[in-house]
């Protein structure tokens, strides 16, 4: 079975393609912006055009725009090629990255949020989420994340925050998409936004 794994939900843009376990091919590359515009070259560049029976997307939080492209690239692909697809959450990517040079430690991963606060979310050392994903102010963020380990592209900053703990900073990267716990893996490719809509409905 072939799989391709979209990640684009944060300022990083990554593509992977597997047969089986093995790595085919893989790209990542920091964007900051320009997602929509370079994610679909990116599959194309990959062996035979990326295409593959089973695709892994990111679900979110992060990126409003970045989330919702991988979404709609995924989506359109797997009725083009008759394939399955398959959503996982963006910071247990970011987790099973951790677990690659970290194994066997619990970490709390740290990515940016909307309106300066920050995506936190707690998970033991096999990958499981300890809590639902929250999005903080700095300083609650600091002291929602229980573990001495931290990663993400806030992790400098909670380190600073709340003085303790090591920071790792990373994007997310699809090429470890098949380290992420099975359970994770959904139907569901709606985009997980982590934290409530601005906009709020009129009063009636």
């Amino acid at each position: 079975m072939r799989t391709l794994a979209i990640e684009c939900a944060s300022e990083a843009c990554s593509v992977a393609l597997f047969e089986g376990a093995e790595m085919l091919a893989h790209d990542h590359r920091v964007l900051g912006r320009g997602h929509a515009e370079r994610l679909v070259p990116m599959i194309e560049a990959l062996p035979e055009k990326g295409k593959a029976d089973r695709i892994l997307v990111s679900r979110g939080p992060g990126s409003f725009t970045g989330v919702r492209i991988g979404i709609a690239t995924a989506r359109a692909l797997g009725i083009a090629w008759d394939a399955e697809v398959l959503g996982y959450p963006t910071l247990a990517l970011v987790s099973a990255v951790v677990r690659a040079s970290h194994p066997g430690e619990p970490v709390s991963v740290a990515m940016r949020g909307g309106h300066g606060e920050i995506f936190v979310q707690d998970f033991d050392a096999s990958g499981i989420p300890e809590g639902d994903v929250q999005s903080l102010i700095p300083e609650r963020a600091a002291e929602a994340a229980q573990h001495a380990l931290l990663a993400g592209t806030m992790a400098e900053e909670l380190q600073q925050a709340r003085s303790h703990g090591t920071a790792l900073p990373m994007h997310p990267d699809a090429r470890h998409v098949l380290d992420l716990p099975p359970g994770l893996l959904t139907s569901d490719v709606s985009p997980i936004y982590g934290r409530a809509p601005d906009a709020k409905l009129p009063a009636a």
